[in-house]
């Protein structure tokens, strides 16, 4: 055998030895985290690879997209998408390379994406996020949508210096904060009872420059009550995703929502009404005349709704149930109107 040949052979073995050890988990364990290989080099595409099959061995729900946000964020990308095409074939740097580890360590604890990479975009904004606050779902996204809708259509021409929106139960801000992006007009108050809650939406509100016309207030609205009605009236826009769920429902969550996000921000009681119908009872005294409630609720929740507001005649007109992207009834608007 030449010595070509030798050379050749020595090389395709070296490289499938190497392959061996980085598809082989872990490479060294510090702590119980599965530690980065030493003494082989890995791409950006092997180091998806790798990920996506190891959280698909672990039971990681959606194993390739955990893969691909993860080392798209060490890579100061938002996805893959982002990175060139021939880039995915370079080298991780040792530090990347570390950090893809950590990152993905965490994520084989069940810790939600969200989490493990500390951000998440909210429809044009990227947000903080942080356990254990509650990460916006998508059908909020929509509940910010119908709101907007309106305000562009019941408040346009009006001559106010600026309309009024309480949020109660804001999370990370993130229904508050895109109603303040896309309204110049506008200011907003937000409640949460959690403190964690007010920090990151206080935190998220000065990332994106909007602290100016939002005051964020630790609060809870059943125990707080008389202090919300006098310090956060009159409101042009009351909107909520408030905790909905019903309790018996909370056994059936995702090991990843059980473990890290906050519990009392989806808990709703037996029937999830319980946040809901103090809003409900609170609303009137806090709307100016014309004023509005916007909510997300479980799709048991529109025909409860309904009823409640016309048989405790609380001063609300029930107007209409929308439907969110998968077809259920999900968001309740309704609006103050003077008793009889």
């Amino acid at each position: 055998m030449n010595s070509i040949v030798k050379r050749v052979i020595h090389r395709i073995r070296r490289s499938f030895s190497s392959q061996q050890a980085l598809f082989t988990l872990p490479c060294r364990a510090v702590g119980g985290a599965v530690g980065p290989p030493v003494d082989c080099s890995v791409t950006e595409e092997q180091a998806v690879s790798l990920w996506a099959r190891h959280f698909q061995q672990h039971g990681i729900s959606e194993p390739l997209l955990s893969s691909q946000y993860i080392i798209a964020h060490v890579l100061g990308k938002k996805t893959l998408n982002c990175v060139e095409r021939s880039r995915l074939r370079d080298s991780l740097t040792d530090q990347q390379r570390e950090n893809v580890w950590k990152l993905c360590t965490k994520r084989l604890t069940r810790m939600p994406l969200q989490y493990v990479i500390e951000e998440w975009d909210f429809r044009d904004l990227t947000l903080k996020m942080r356990p254990p606050v509650f990460i916006p779902r998508p059908e909020t996204e929509e509940l910010v949508s119908l709101v907007l809708e309106d305000l562009q259509t019941e408040w346009r021409g009006r001559t106010w210096p600026a309309l009024r929106c309480l949020e109660v139960g804001c999370g990370t801000g993130a229904i508050s904060l895109s109603l303040l992006h896309s309204v110049p007009q506008l200011k907003a108050i937000a409640l949460d009872h959690s403190q964690e809650a007010v920090f990151l939406t206080k935190e998220n509100a000065s990332r994106l420059g909007l602290q100016g016309r939002l005051e964020v207030h630790h609060l809870d609205i059943i125990k707080d009550a008389d202090l919300i009605v006098r310090d956060c009236s009159a409101v042009d826009v009351l909107v909520s995703n408030p905790p909905y769920l019903f309790t018996e429902d909370m056994e059936s969550l995702q090991e990843e929502i059980v473990r890290f996000e906050d519990h009392s921000a989806l808990d709703g009681g037996s029937d999830g009404m319980t946040v809901i119908s103090q809003i409900l009872t609170l609303a009137p005294k806090l709307l100016t005349k014309d004023g509005r409630v916007y909510l997300e609720v479980d799709p048991r929740h529109p025909a409860l709704l309904k009823h409640l507001v016309e048989q405790r005649k609380l001063g609300l007109q029930y107007l209409e149930t929308r439907y969110d992207f998968t077809n259920r009834p999900r968001f309740c608007i309704l609006q103050r109107r003077e008793l009889d």
